[in-house]
């Protein structure tokens, strides 16, 4: 279980990800090498996975993005790996997710533009194994993205 400590640190990591472990431990009230220990144990529970940069794939000049709902052919003993495996090999694919009910998987896709999106679709996607349904979301606007947990 957490203690308050190792919650205030989550926190704190989450508010300001690029935080040394020497500001962690000052706003923290620890020695440095207390919340390198904590943020050890943390990351050995597998609370803490890493740190990632959030890019703004618009500022790099990807304009169009793309949520595919697709439902597989589970006749096929292998459908689920073959696609995934598959799927994994699309650099345009930047999040796969998998589902229980009628749709078995969401890829979530950037594009240049929508002559790079139909690229992608005629020659990445509609070829990709094990297809028995696919809708495709264009997103409009991104309302809110938050990975923060309110602990």
């Amino acid at each position: 279980m957490l203690d308050d400590t190792d919650r205030r640190i989550i926190r704190l990591l989450q508010a300001e990800p690029t935080l040394t472990v020497p500001e962690l431990a000052e706003r923290c009230a620890l020695t440095t090498g207390r919340a390198t220990r904590r943020l050890d144990k943390l990351r050995a529970d597998g609370v803490i996975l890493g740190q990632e940069a959030v890019i703004d794939w618009k500022a790099l000049g990807f304009e169009v993005a793309v949520s595919l709902r697709i439902t597989l052919d589970k006749a096929a003993p292998r459908a689920f790996d073959d696609f995934l495996e598959a799927a994994r090999l699309v650099p345009e694919v930047i999040e796969i997710q998998t589902f229980l009910g009628r749709v078995d998987v969401r890829l979530h896709i950037v594009a240049r533009d929508l002559a790079h999106w139909q690229n992608i679709w005629r020659n990445k996607v509609l070829p990709l194994p094990h297809i028995a349904d696919i809708e495709a979301l264009m997103t409009v606007a991104s309302v809110k993205r938050e990975e923060v947990l309110p602990i």
